[in-house]
């Protein structure tokens, strides 16, 4: 009976900690040039797609900033609750996600994005390029959920 148990918590444990390799959850992201913490996005799974929308703005004066350089429907919306990451999906085997889009709110730019969950899930590198991979730039995302 207790390896019964034992069994049933080890797999458990190992369920909990495959739901945290993945990017779905809530994450706080750091600027990757002045280490600021700038805001909470959630990322959310439907069908297999990723998506993710911002949640909380952390510095108290942008609460009511808008996408003023966003060129498609999201020009001039409120940043808080924009979605700014779309299309998402798994990649094969490994441990990454790519083929969606990632939404830059500070100059309205689109890029490619591709994420890899590191350090268990608790972080979550989030890269946007435009072309190929290695034209790009690299954020890390700190998980908060």
């Amino acid at each position: 009976m207790i390896k019964l148990i034992a069994a049933a918590a080890l797999l458990a444990a190992a369920g909990t900690a495959f739901a945290q390799a993945t990017p779905v959850g809530l994450w706080k992201t750091i600027d990757d040039e002045t280490k600021a913490e700038k805001s909470h996005v959630r990322i959310s799974e439907a069908d297999g797609v990723l998506n993710g929308r911002i949640e909380k703005l952390l510095d108290p004066k942008k609460q009511d900033s808008k996408c003023d350089k966003c060129t498609d429907s999201r020009k001039d919306q409120p940043v808080l609750g924009m979605t700014i990451l779309e299309g998402v999906k798994k990649d094969g085997e490994d441990n990454s996600w790519s083929g969606g889009t990632i939404l830059d709110p500070n100059n309205g730019k689109v890029y490619k994005v591709r994420m890899s969950p590191k350090d268990g899930g608790k972080a979550l590198d989030v890269r946007g390029y435009i072309g190929m991979p290695l034209l790009g730039r690299t954020q890390t995302w700190l998980r908060v959920e």
